[in-house]
């Protein structure tokens, strides 16, 4: 069964923060949203859509603020032959088969709909709807995706287990392992990561995975980062956890704070240029040595749309990622956007930083 969202309200399309906020816990609780519907208030569609997808086989969340909660309350109802009740101070359907403070799931036909009420700056409301299937979701590192398919197929069969591998980066696959009828994933999961022991990595979040191999070894990491403007360090602090591992951060725009504060030479500036092998490889030094943490990473690029040349066009990047005993540095040639060039110099980074210590991340 698919899984729709769709939201009600103008503050849902125009505050964006309120908007990721709720996709990201619905996110957290469902496998797969498959659409994503807006409707503006006093939306006269709205009816016949709702009526329309209550007659579908079709799962979905609806999402509206304090203002319409009642309002769809009686759409659904006259949409289903219903009428509202007042149940935990709300107005809802009669026929919800469960209801919670600012949440109520209603099964009609084939369809399920769970309704919630959220406002600027509230908790979100309980997800009634229970959409999980049985899967699990692991990476692979430094393995092209037809060597990864060829290795995990044969197990997959063995394990009755479906495997969807997409391309995050070069060298970073996501992995979905959904289990059929008889299918047992614990096993499957086993018996990859004999087969791929400094390559398979048993987790969906990368960030979590990492922050949870650091402090479970007490130690640090620290980043100097330059055309990324700390997204790298937004990867590790959006996670609980990331105080434990995290020394702090240098956003070092300019040269001059490239030197102050880095102690990245002048003459390397002025030899190299700011985007080279040689400044970030001086950038990662200057971060572990002001921090005395146990790993460092650094980033200097251009993520455009201008500020190229022909010798350093834009998506230009490279990274230093640096232990206390090793360093290796990588030069990158992207394409895309301002905003994803960043995203890629980021998963690049994080995927050095795994690959440089392998003991310790795998």
């Amino acid at each position: 069964m698919k899984l729709h969202l769709i939201f009600i309200g103008n503050k849902f399309i125009y505050n964006e923060a309120l908007q990721k906020y709720i996709i990201r816990k619905i996110k957290e609780k469902t496998d797969f949203i498959s659409s994503i519907t807006y409707f503006k208030d006093n939306d006269n569609s709205l009816f016949l859509y709702l009526e329309n997808e209550l007659n579908s086989s079709d799962r979905f969340i609806v999402v509206a603020s304090k203002h319409n909660f009642s309002t769809i309350g009686k759409v659904i109802s006259t949409a289903i032959g219903d009428n509202q009740v007042l149940k935990e101070n709300m107005l809802i359907p009669s026929k919800a088969s469960l209801f919670e403070d600012r949440s109520y799931l209603l099964e009609y036909q084939d369809a399920i709909v769970n309704v919630l009420q959220i406002d600027e700056m509230q908790n979100m409301p309980d997800i009634l709807l229970d959409t999980q299937e049985n899967k699990a979701i692991v990476h692979i590192l430094d393995k092209s995706k037809e060597d990864a398919t060829n290795t995990l197929n044969i197990i997959a069969r063995t394990f009755e287990v479906h495997i969807d591998m997409i391309v995050i980066i070069d060298g970073l696959l996501r992995v979905e392992v959904i289990s059929k009828k008889y299918g047992n994933i614990s096993k499957f999961i086993h018996s990859a990561k004999q087969l791929l022991p400094e390559n398979l990595i048993t987790a969906s979040n990368i960030s979590r995975y990492i922050i949870e191999k650091l402090s479970g070894s007490n130690k640090k990491i620290t980043f100097a980062e330059s055309c990324s403007g700390g997204l790298l360090s937004y990867y590790f602090t959006k996670e609980n956890g990331a105080s434990k591992i995290l020394d702090g951060s240098l956003i070092t725009y300019s040269n001059s704070l490239k030197e102050n504060w880095l102690a990245v030479d002048s003459n390397i500036l002025d030899t190299h240029g700011a985007v080279s092998s040689e400044v970030v490889e001086h950038m990662s030094e200057g971060a572990i040595n002001v921090s005395s943490a146990d790993y460092a990473i650094s980033i200097s690029g251009i993520a455009g749309d201008g500020g190229g040349s022909e010798l350093k066009p834009v998506g230009s990047v490279y990274v230093g990622v640096r232990s206390k005993t090793h360093h290796t540095e990588i030069a990158l040639q992207l394409q895309g956007d301002r905003n994803y060039i960043q995203q890629q110099s980021v998963l690049f980074a994080i995927k050095t930083l795994i690959l440089i210590d392998k003991k310790t991340f795998f």
